[in-house]
């Protein structure tokens, strides 16, 4: 049987970038806006997805991505917008919701933020997702609508917050609304949940409140994810910590934004968890997940082979992030050379060749790790390069004739590390993309990083365009 047409909006935001490939899965066909759909053009999915520029508060950019739609999924917020984001996000609800119902939508499907809806204390943000919930029932499409707490999985905002914060602070000195209670939900079992409405279409309005098997405040969370990294913490609370100061904190640290931060911090002021627990009701298939399981699987999953390459999207040569528990430098350049002679020169790359840019540098790092009790291995004895070989203090982990090579760092560092180097056929030239990626392990992660982050820089911009000037004379 043919399946509907399903759009996802916000297709560049985290809960997106999960779901459609599961809809591709299933054998959905999907539609995917964003305002800067360009953006998508790299996922792993993009090229399976039809892509289409939209904004809410826009409504005339609507009615296309709204189509031959059967059901779609706001996944929507504007946090990023500072101070006037509830106002936004109400008309862009009520102008979606308007454009749905003239376009013949059935169903729309909706994730939204879970608190009591009476309490007195209840944060600007999580009011404004009640109420956007509120507006897009107002229109003629049936809406079900999923309020869910804190996400627990690799690329969660919220996630990433706990993360970052725990692995960075041994001594964690919060507000006392850290002591409020939650229900985590694992990102899988968010996902399962839009799934299942999807699958169980039914033409009125619903509200589920969706969680986890366990409740815990939120100064737990941090404890527990301490603990499954392996990492000492000890937790403060202390009252009157002004609210600016911690979303200061959250936007030097994590990959958070100021601006998200300090809603989403506010939302901590009052618990969020499930009171009507019609969702297990309704969807009894769903095999729920603890945080404990869902932190193991992203700790597990802490590997350039499943982080989501948002950055490869923004369309920029250089790009140093902090994204799914790494810190990120991004680089790439145009190299008037075929794929070919661009991997012969990375497939040289160290050993008795040298490095091609401060070979000096990067022979004084290996003899300082062999004296902290570091190994060091000589380059492979004969071509061709192999996974699983060593070159000096690294070991290849993935090699694709012409297209990839990425080395997994055997360095003494408070974190993991990987150089990864890719290459594409650009018109009549390649395009190299370089990224070092660094997983830090605790304080001193973060401070190995920061502090060697003036180095890094310039030998990792040298590293790339010396790799270029090579694969042009070769």
């Amino acid at each position: 049987m043919t399946k509907k047409l399903i759009l996802v909006t916000g297709a560049t935001g985290y809960i997106a970038s999960r779901l459609i490939p599961r809809l591709l899965e299933q054998g959905y066909p999907v539609q995917a806006m964003a305002r800067r759909p360009e953006q998508l053009e790299a996922r792993a999915w993009g090229k399976r997805v039809k892509l289409l520029g939209g904004d809410t508060t826009i409504p005339g950019t609507l009615e296309a991505a709204l189509e031959g739609v059967h059901s779609a999924y706001y996944l929507i917020h504007n946090m990023q917008n500072g101070r006037g984001y509830t106002r936004i996000e109400n008309e862009g609800a009520a102008n979606f919701a308007s454009a749905a119902g003239l376009s013949g939508v059935q169903h729309i499907i909706y994730l939204g933020g879970l608190a009591d809806p009476n309490d007195q204390r209840l944060a600007p943000h999580l009011r404004s997702r009640m109420e956007t919930g509120e507006t897009l029932r107002r229109g003629k499409v049936p809406v079900t609508e999923f309020r869910a707490g804190v996400i627990a999985g690799p690329g969660s905002i919220s996630f990433e917050m706990i993360r970052f914060m725990t692995e960075a602070l041994p001594v964690m000195i919060g507000p006392t609304w850290l002591k409020n209670k939650t229900q985590p939900i694992a990102a899988e079992n968010v996902i399962d949940y839009l799934m299942a409405a999807l699958e169980k279409f039914e033409p009125q309005n619903h509200i589920f409140e969706i969680g986890g098997e366990e409740t815990a405040t939120y100064g737990d969370l941090m404890l527990e994810y301490a603990r499954l990294r392996g990492l000492r913490r000890k937790l403060i609370t202390l009252p009157g910590i002004p609210l600016w100061f911690m979303a200061m904190g959250v936007g030097m640290i994590t990959p958070v934004p100021r601006r998200i931060a300090y809603a989403l911090i506010g939302g901590l002021a009052s618990n969020s968890v499930v009171q009507h627990d019609e969702a297990r009701q309704v969807f009894p298939n769903i095999k729920l997940i603890s945080f404990e399981e869902a932190t193991k699987n992203a700790l597990g999953r802490l590997s350039p082979d499943f982080i989501e390459r948002i950055w490869e999207g923004f369309n920029c040569d250089t790009v140093r992030i902090k994204h799914e528990g790494f810190f990120l430098d991004y680089r790439r350049v145009e190299i008037h050379a075929p794929p070919e002679a661009v991997y012969h020169v990375l497939t040289s790359l160290g050993g008795g060749n040298g490095w091609p840019y401060a070979n000096p540098l990067w022979q004084l790092r290996g003899r300082l790790d062999r004296l902290i009790g570091g190994s060091h291995h000589p380059a492979p004895g004969s071509p061709p390069l192999r996974e699983g070989d060593h070159i000096d203090y690294y070991r290849v982990e993935a090699l694709e004739p012409n297209r990839l090579m990425r080395l997994r760092s055997e360095l003494r560092a408070p974190g993991e590390g990987w150089m990864e180097w890719q290459v594409e056929v650009h018109g009549n030239q390649s395009l190299l993309k370089q990224t070092a990626f660094f997983a830090p392990r605790g304080l001193p992660g973060f401070l190995y990083w920061q502090l060697l982050d003036p180095l890094h820089r310039l030998v990792l911009r040298g590293l790339i365009q010396a790799i270029q000037r090579r694969s042009c004379l070769s």
